[in-house]
């Protein structure tokens, strides 16, 4: 604590350096007035006029020359000093000051040094500016806390003849604690950023992964979906015409054999083989059971087999009858003739 109130006892006390200037030249009548320089003339200790560069003549013993204002650009160093920050950050900052004497009779009796008073104007208006800004602020505004250090400069030193053209900040200095936590963050933002262009890099390629599968499935599914039409078209369809072909040939030849003669006992020999076939299947595929109440009388279930059949080939024969003529058929065997001989040969 005594250190740090040395330090700012040291930069109030401090005075920024001056500009080397020349003694004042002493009246003889003729006088030569370098460019960029302005000579304030007092008669009689009033002021009398300002010299303008080139040749000038002045009487001797009652004009005397007061002041010699620079008109170039004048660059001062603003020393270091300490300011705190809206967060209560203690910051170490310098900068330079660019002026330039605008008014030389302002600037020689407005103020009795004008660059000693601006440079601590600068100091001022500085610390001011910085009690405003939070510190991550100060690093980013940098350029609008000179723009602002400036404007404050130029209204208080307009009244003494000098404008303050701009003003640049040169080193800030942080203390070592806040310059280690603000490394840190930017160690953590820095990782922060890599996990979030990891993640977006992850995100993008599963998204490309996932595009690229369902395309492929698209694909193979109209590839299968050809490839199913392409069989229906062909082998499928053709294995129809095939099986219609051979069932249409069946049906002929069994119309052909039903024709001839005993065609009426094969087809009830044929029923009542199905009859049979079908009851050694019962109970097999399932327990329920829908049995007629004649069950056991095969003959009966026969012959009402048979009256179905005579009864939906009857418009048919009919017809045929009319138009073929009459042949000579001989009479059909009963039907139990028919089963007991299955059954002899059979056993």
């Amino acid at each position: 604590l005594q250190r740090s109130q040395q330090l700012k006892h040291s930069v109030c006390v401090a005075q920024p350096p001056r500009r080397l200037t020349s003694g004042l030249p002493v009246n003889i009548g003729v006088l030569f007035v370098p460019q960029q320089e302005a000579w304030v003339v007092e008669r009689m200790g009033k002021f009398h006029r300002i010299l303008e560069p080139g040749l000038n003549f002045l009487i001797p013993l009652l004009d005397r020359i007061r002041y010699v204002q620079s008109l170039k650009e004048i660059v001062i160093n603003v020393p270091e000093q300490s300011a705190v920050t809206l967060d209560n950050v203690t910051l170490q900052i310098d900068g330079v000051l660019y002026l330039r004497v605008m008014d030389p009779y302002k600037a020689s009796y407005g103020v009795e040094d004008p660059e000693y008073a601006v440079t601590q104007l600068a100091q001022t208006t500085m610390r001011s500016e910085l009690g405003k800004l939070s510190l991550d602020r100060v690093f980013r505004e940098r350029e609008s806390l000179n723009a602002s250090i400036v404007d404050a400069i130029n209204q208080a030193s307009d009244c003494w003849g000098i404008r303050c053209l701009r003003y640049e900040i040169k080193d800030i200095h942080v203390p070592p604690r806040v310059k280690e936590s603000m490394q840190m963050q930017v160690e953590a933002e820095r990782r922060k950023r890599a996990t979030v262009l990891e993640s977006e890099g992850t995100r993008e390629s599963a998204i490309n992964v996932a595009e690229g599968q369902k395309q492929a499935q698209i694909l193979a599914s109209e590839a299968e979906k050809a490839e199913q039409i392409n069989k229906a078209a062909g082998r499928e369809a053709n294995a129809m015409l095939v099986k219609a072909r051979a069932k249409a040939e069946a049906i002929q030849l069994l119309a052909a054999a039903l024709a001839q003669q005993h065609g009426s006992a094969a087809a009830s020999l044929s029923v009542a083989e199905q009859y049979v076939s079908a009851f050694s299947k019962l109970a097999k595929e399932s327990n329920t059971l829908l049995l007629p109440a004649n069950t056991g009388d095969i003959t009966n279930m026969v012959a009402q087999a048979l009256g179905i059949y005579t009864t939906l080939t009857k418009p048919q024969a009919t017809k045929t009858e009319d138009e073929m003529p009459p042949a000579h058929e001989d009479p059909q065997l009963p039907i139990t003739e028919v089963l007991k001989a299955e059954q002899a040969s059979s056993s």
